[in-house]
């Protein structure tokens, strides 16, 4: 099995970030430029008796007879599987999944995939909607894996309003989880990232059951005195150091300016988890996920030598990001599913309230051909003006992101402040029209950059030629 999504991931603990909130975020970075994805609520669901088929490897489960309420982001395209990639569920618990990440030829030796086990296409789908909390993400998982077997290497994350856990199953049925401490950030680029298990150690570490007799057996683990998951499982090619590391190098750069000096690009044994130096916003986050090496010589939109060296963090090739903030406000029931469709150097995020019966027309239809009433073809649309123009355009795209961040930040404290009071359905329906009043804000906005830059754009033709204005 190849994966398909070739992201990076980032979690910033509640005490390393500035408003207190839990986060985990991702790109999901696919295979073709365009992968066209909807934002859904899926609805509760009891009383039920069916099965789960894949359209895409055919793994078989029974499905519990109730599922909770939970947002996600699938594929249009289901012919191979929902790819619904993250959410949060009505328990105010948080999921991303499909983290690709490469084992080794030793260790697939002896634990290879399971061609019909579970793969990306139904991960968020299996696990999401039956989970209440972080820990139990990791556990409910694992019983998966250990029942079905993994068609794939994955890196996935839970967080709850306390806790943040990431999970990687790395061969057939091989797996280890670390809880991230709150005061830290972790940020992984499609590598085998966990390091030292402490396996004296349960409340902060969790692993696959014989996972150490596994590794002890077949003579697995190259060091001497210590027990690195990422040495044992993991991969350390020239690939690796120019398709994985140089963005971890970028994102350190930025959020550990102090601890990361004499880092570079290509190192190969960067800290998957490190102490946040300043609080972080989530304007941050966005700003990582947002980055091309921006001020290196790597940046692929300069024209440095160096500019295609590395793979950068912002592809066009990004299906959606996510940042997914996990609070504890009004009985942890006003979590916002930040999405963000195109690219994400040239497209805001756009908070919506987790607790809402639908999503916005504008996110839920998306037609299979370019239109500006759909929110994914909007956004990608902008990109490609943008970036078509990159020099002239980029200072009022970037301003308009800015004044949207602004904006955001006004209308969640607004919300906040009008939902304090509201409790049940009554909050829930609230929020669920407050998500509507967000996207035509978001979509109206779009639109007027996007026609103001179409005009200019006449003015920037290669076909023009200067002549005497009386002629």
């Amino acid at each position: 099995m190849q994966n398909k999504d070739a992201c990076t991931s980032i979690m910033v603990g509640k005490k390393a970030s500035l408003d207190g909130a839990n986060y985990i975020a991702r790109n999901e970075d696919r295979v073709k430029a365009i992968e066209p994805k909807q934002f859904l609520v899926k609805p509760a669901v009891k009383g039920r008796h069916e099965t789960y088929v894949s359209p895409y490897n055919k793994v078989t489960v029974a499905l519990p007879e109730e599922r909770m309420r939970y947002t996600s982001t699938p594929t249009l395209d289901q012919t191979a599987g929902p790819n619904e990639e993250d959410g949060i569920n009505e328990a105010n618990v948080a999921a991303s999944f499909t983290e690709s990440v490469y084992a080794n030829d030793r260790v697939l030796a002896y634990d290879p995939y399971v061609k019909n086990g579970l793969a990306e296409d139904s991960l968020c789908t299996l696990v999401l909607p039956y989970i209440h909390s972080a820990r139990e993400g990791v556990e409910y998982t694992g019983k998966l894996i250990a029942e079905l077997g993994s068609a794939e290497g994955n890196g996935m994350q839970f967080a709850d309003a306390d806790d943040i856990w990431y999970m990687e199953v790395v061969t057939g049925h091989q797996w280890v989880a670390v809880r991230i401490p709150d005061d830290c950030y972790a940020v992984t680029p499609n590598q085998v990232a966990i390091e030292d298990i402490d396996f004296d150690d349960p409340d902060n570490y969790m692993w696959a059951d014989g996972i150490q007799e596994f590794v002890e057996e077949h003579q697995l683990n190259p060091d001497h005195d210590r027990w690195d998951f990422r040495h044992i499982f993991g991969t350390s090619t020239q690939k690796d150091r120019h398709y994985n590391t140089p963005r971890t190098w970028f994102a350190q750069r930025y959020l550990s300016p102090n601890a990361s000096l004499g880092q570079r690009p290509e190192d190969s044994e960067m800290p998957f988890i490190r102490k946040a130096e300043f609080k972080i916003a989530n304007e941050d986050i966005q700003y990582v996920l947002k980055s091309h090496f921006n001020e290196t010589p790597y940046d692929p939109m300069g024209d440095a030598p160096e500019r295609k060296t590395y793979r950068a963090i912002s592809l066009s090739r990004t299906a959606q990001s996510h940042i997914l903030q996990v609070r504890n406000l009004n009985k942890y029931k006003t979590s916002i599913h930040w999405i963000e469709l195109g690219v994400p150097a040239f497209n805001p995020y756009v908070p919506f309230f987790a607790n809402a019966d639908d999503t916005d027309e504008s996110y839920r239809n998306v037609p299979e051909k370019m239109n500006l009433e759909s929110a994914f073809w909007l956004n990608e649309a902008l990109a490609e003006v943008v970036e078509s123009h990159y020099q002239e355009f980029m200072e009022k795209d970037e301003d308009y992101q800015k004044e949207l961040n602004e904006w955001a930040r006004r209308k969640i404290a607004q919300v906040d402040k009008e939902a304090a009071s509201l409790e049940r359905q009554a909050l829930t329906d609230y929020l669920t029209g407050q998500n509507h009043e967000i996207a035509t804000h978001y979509n109206e906005r779009t639109k007027a950059l996007f026609f103001e830059l179409l005009t200019e754009g006449c003015e920037l033709s290669k076909m023009s030629f200067k002549m005497d204005p009386n002629l």
